[in-house]
């Protein structure tokens, strides 16, 4: 029997033919200035997208099937945080990113009895060759997975000065790079994000990051992570992540590098509230969706607490168990390429890569990433953009229900606050000014904390 064909008798309808039928029906409004609205990236958006409209083969390869759920543990006493990586691990966690801030901290004693098939992530707050040779040598010796972070021009945007200087800084990691068996370099960008940089700034930056690494280490033959910071803005979001893929292979091939990129996202802060915190639950949700369909490698959540808890059991578990229902009720890991086809995020995906490049380019003629960050080149439009944002906010255009929207008079927190919620001051000398992460609802909070 023919397979019927249940389409054949309707006519292809053109992307003119439909705008010429929405024309009609908006009874003389304008089509550009009632349908088509500008996102603050600068991105003219659509009532509707055709494939008769050009779209470039983008030809991303996102393995969403080979997703890992990341557990973030700090490490300060190291009985503990090995204990809690078993638990997570036990409860669905499939890879461990240990935060250490010093060197003191032994690697036999946080690595006892953790399983060999998993991956763990070592985010190192410090630049220490000696302290990277031990990890190595233990992964080599023990047959575990080892990724390390280790970004000295990341500590110089967040911090404002470099571990120990420029020179000393590049000197120590062309050391590592010579002797590296184990991926060691992360590009972490996702303080733009918090900061309040746009999704073009957030790629171009990222870029530019990585275009120093390119430039002043020699010979990198391992793959380079990226750490990036997902907003609420979803198929945005879901684009930029694709867009990043393509200008980082982009980027590569200019240096015969025929390594892919690895790409670790966070839900981001800038949103997130202090009252009606059971909303950043749904907030977070979203955004490992935007995380999981624009295909990162690996996906860790933010605790719906994180802003005036200290880590705790609960709000862990229930971050774990949002990606653990996406993975394993949802079936999010059961398709590749998923948003291959949608010619929405097929359009953003090109403007955001197109958009960014130009602005990558710009920050290359002009010095690269470093001077410009030197020069307050880069902090100034960051600070441009999260004006124009925190406006929107304070104005209530940009909305988050529960604090600008719908608030909740009743809800006290001043009470429950383990951890300082504001941007912390911290007056001293630095080579270049910091760039500062800020939540959008920080003055609005302390308002109602002062009314308590």
């Amino acid at each position: 029997m023919a397979k019927e064909k249940l389409f054949e008798d309707f006519s292809k309808v053109s992307s003119k033919e439909w705008k010429q039928k929405i024309q009609v029906d908006l009874k003389g409004a304008d089509y550009n200035d009632t349908l088509i609205w500008e996102s603050l990236e600068g991105i003219k958006i659509k009532p509707f997208y055709h494939n008769d409209e050009a779209i470039s083969n983008l030809n991303i390869d996102t393995k969403t099937t080979e997703f890992k759920i990341l557990q973030n543990i700090f490490v300060q006493d190291v009985a503990k945080s090995n204990a809690k990586a078993k638990d997570s691990l036990n409860r669905g966690a499939q890879t461990i990113r240990f935060t250490i801030e010093n060197n003191t901290i032994s690697i036999e004693e946080l690595m006892r009895n953790l399983p060999l098939e998993n991956t763990y992530y070592f985010n190192l707050q410090f630049l220490s060759t000696d302290y990277i040779n031990k990890l190595e040598q233990f992964s080599a010796n023990n047959k575990y997975n080892f990724i390390l972070k280790v970004d000295p021009i990341g500590q110089l945007v967040k911090d404002g000065n470099w571990f120990e200087n420029l020179e000393k800084d590049f000197e120590n990691l062309n050391k590592i790079n010579t002797k590296a068996a184990t991926p060691f370099l992360t590009i972490k960008t996702g303080i733009y994000q918090n900061a309040g940089a746009n999704m073009i700034q957030q790629l171009a930056y990222a870029l530019a990051h990585t275009n120093e690494y390119f430039n002043r280490i020699e010979n990198i033959n391992q793959s380079i992570t990226f750490e990036v910071a997902v907003g609420s803005n979803y198929f945005f979001e879901i684009a930029k992540i694709r867009a990043l893929r393509i200008l980082f292979n982009t980027l590569a091939k200019e240096y015969n590098h025929n390594f892919d990129c690895k790409i670790v996202a966070i839900p981001t802060k800038r949103n997130k509230t202090l009252y009606d915190y059971n909303v950043n639950m749904l907030r977070t949700t979203t955004e490992c969706m935007s995380a999981i369909l624009g295909g990162a490698d690996v996906v860790g959540n933010l605790a719906y607490d994180a802003i005036y808890h200290k880590d705790n059991e609960f709000g862990d578990r229930i971050s774990r168990n949002q990606l653990l229902v996406l993975k394993n009720e949802s079936y999010f890991d059961k398709v590749n390429n998923p948003s291959d086809g949608a010619y929405y995020i097929e359009s953003l995906t090109e403007q955001l890569a197109e958009k960014a490049l130009t602005l990558f380019k710009d920050i290359e003629a002009n010095g690269g990433f470093i001077t410009q960050l030197i020069e307050g080149t880069i902090q100034r439009k960051i600070k441009e953009n999260a004006e124009k944002e925190q406006e929107l906010f304070d104005k209530g255009k940009e909305v988050l229900l529960g604090t600008n929207k719908y608030p909740n008079k009743n809800d006290r927190m001043k009470d429950d606050l383990e951890l300082y919620p504001f941007v912390k001051q911290n007056p001293r000398k630095t080579l270049i000014t910091p760039i500062i992460e800020r939540r959008l609802a920080e003055k609005l909070e302390q308002e109602r904390l002062k009314n308590e």
